[in-house]
């Protein structure tokens, strides 16, 4: 493919207001062997929340933030969005692209680690959307993996800080730091560099921080109790370092590229109250959402992408 003549963050998608729930579960669970009670149960969590998720609000300040960087520097490429699961769908983005003139863009996956579910899925759903557009939809070439590019070690390492910084002086060097991705079945991980990778980059965090007490854990499994998903989850991690008479854990979403509902219900609600309930204190990190150093990785893999 030739030089790119814009850029398009690829994203998941949320709900923007409580009647876009439903709806938008019905699309994310299209497919798969989800119940009806797990899809509700998850409904009332985003109520809980306020109705709405963050996520696609966020995107778009990544994207502002992206379009700002590239300006500084004398480039002119465009930034659009496109999410897998709600408006703007990719294939809505790729068409209006394609009404503008683009006919390249270099496409950056947001998701932290590489697996079927997150991806290659976006990768299909990106083809499917060219297809549904047709002819003279835009190409979209990809920017590699950047689980370990140093900016997002950096942004994740001054979230991880920030939390830190509301433990006791005193408690902080052995406040145990927890980094969580969202689980997956374990054969679908077992053909991917998911863990090698939320590994890699827990690890390089933990050392840039000089942190020595640190481990990972799972989060948010949907699929059927009878499948094996990766673990530990985090409630059992909980439990045990609750079990040690830990006092402060920090908990650091390193495989959530925004605040969303994993986030801002899974562990802002469930997990603290879990940790409470067994008497320790719970500091979650943020996301790095549109944090300056996680703003410049993106602007660093569209100069490369863009050959600039």
């Amino acid at each position: 493919m030739s030089a790119a003549d814009s850029v398009l963050l690829i994203a998941f998608g949320g709900p923007e207001k409580p009647e876009d729930i439903r709806p938008f579960l019905q699309l994310v669970t299209a497919g798969r062997r989800i119940p009806p009670e797990r899809i509700e149960e998850v409904a009332h969590h985003y109520e809980a929340i306020g109705g709405r998720s963050p996520l696609n609000e966020l995107t778009f300040k990544q994207a502002k933030g992206l379009r700002r960087a590239l300006k500084r520097e004398g480039l002119s490429h465009p930034v659009f969005v496109g999410m897998r699961n709600w408006h703007p769908f990719l294939h809505e983005t790729l068409a209006a692209m394609k009404d503008l003139g683009h006919r390249r863009a270099l496409g950056i996956i947001l998701s932290s680690f590489q697996t079927e579910a997150s991806w290659e899925r976006y990768l299909a759903d990106v083809a499917a959307a060219r297809e549904k557009v047709g002819p003279g939809a835009p190409e979209v070439a990809y920017a590699p993996p950047w689980f370990d590019h140093p900016r997002f070690i950096e942004a994740v390492a001054d979230r991880v800080a920030e939390a830190l910084g509301r433990v006791a002086p005193e408690s902080r060097k052995a406040a145990p730091v927890v980094f969580t991705a969202h689980s997956v079945p374990a054969a679908m991980a077992d053909g991917s560099p998911y863990v090698a990778q939320f590994t890699a980059a827990a690890r390089a965090v933990a050392e840039k921080l000089s942190h020595p007490r640190w481990s990972l854990a799972y989060q948010s499994r949907s699929g059927s109790p009878r499948e094996p998903w990766l673990e530990p989850d985090i409630a059992d991690v909980l439990r045990g370092l609750a079990g040690e008479g830990i006092g402060d854990v920090v908990v650091a979403p390193i495989g959530f590229v925004c605040d969303h509902v994993e986030v801002l219900y899974d562990l802002d609600v469930a997990a603290r109250q879990l940790a409470e309930k067994q008497g320790a204190r719970f500091h979650r990190a943020a996301a790095v959402n549109d944090h300056p150093a996680f703003v410049e990785m993106l602007a660093d893999l569209a100069r490369a992408g863009l050959g600039k």
